[in-house]
């Protein structure tokens, strides 16, 4: 038998332990997947200590990025990223760093795809944003970043006009805005400016329908979830454990 598990902050809502726990039965496994809900990453080489069996960890908010010290090795991709969402435990204990998040993104706006224009926003600064930003970067996106606190070359809530949105047709939402239990708050946007043009993609997928995605539907825009890119991402993580 084997444990896996996820480490993040506030974690009670995260589907991860439901998917795993359900896939675990459904295959007649003895393994185990659990939530490490911890206030500070401090408390990480406890879990490790206390828990040998341990295989292979998800990471979410707020730990993709500042993980990384805590990790012998890191995959090229995740280091080109800048954030790891997946840890395999070697049998000599030592840790290496993935991040599946790309690789869910990408299959979940595949079937979103085409766009008027391959033009898109980011919403967040965090680890998931990067991620997102290097499946833009790919997929040869013009792309922003939009921040409260914007650095230099990023956008600021107050830059986001209905004009701007005129000449961006994807917007990604890669902040914690509306999940739960916290469900009506959204990211401050012009929403009047949206059209049938326009993506909403969504990284939040509890709740499955955001007040961010309900604004924009009502405008004619398309709008996603981020179910699908947590069951694709999900599946990519087991496929490095088990490799």
């Amino acid at each position: 038998m084997a444990r896996y598990g996820l480490i993040g902050k506030n974690i009670a809502y995260s589907f991860s332990r439901t998917f795993f726990t359900y896939k675990f039965e459904k295959e007649q496994r003895p393994d185990t997947y659990q939530n490490f809900d911890i206030q500070t990453l401090e408390d990480f080489p406890a879990i490790l200590k206390n828990h040998a069996d341990l295989r292979g960890l998800n990471v979410t908010i707020p730990y993709k990025e500042a993980i990384i010290p805590y990790l012998d090795k890191i995959d090229k991709e995740a280091a080109a990223i800048g954030a790891v969402n997946t840890i395999k435990i070697q049998k000599d204990g030592s840790l290496v760093g993935y991040n599946t998040d790309h690789y869910g993104f990408a299959k979940a706006l595949a079937d979103l795809l085409p766009l008027r224009g391959k033009t898109a926003l980011i919403l967040g600064t965090g680890g998931a944003s990067k991620a997102i930003a290097y499946v833009l970067k790919t997929m040869d996106f013009e792309y922003r970043f939009v921040s409260r606190t914007p650095a230099a070359l990023e956008l600021s809530y107050k830059d986001v006009t209905s004009e701007l949105l005129s000449r961006y047709f994807l917007i990604i939402n890669c902040t914690p805005l509306g999940t739960f239990p916290n469900t009506e708050a959204f990211p401050p946007l012009p929403y009047q400016g949206l059209t049938k043009d326009h993506v909403l993609f969504d990284l939040i997928y509890n709740p499955t329908q955001t007040e961010f995605m309900k604004r924009g539907f009502a405008k004619g825009a398309r709008v996603s979830n981020g179910m699908k890119m947590l069951e694709y991402q999900a599946k990519k993580s087991w496929s490095i454990w088990k490799s």
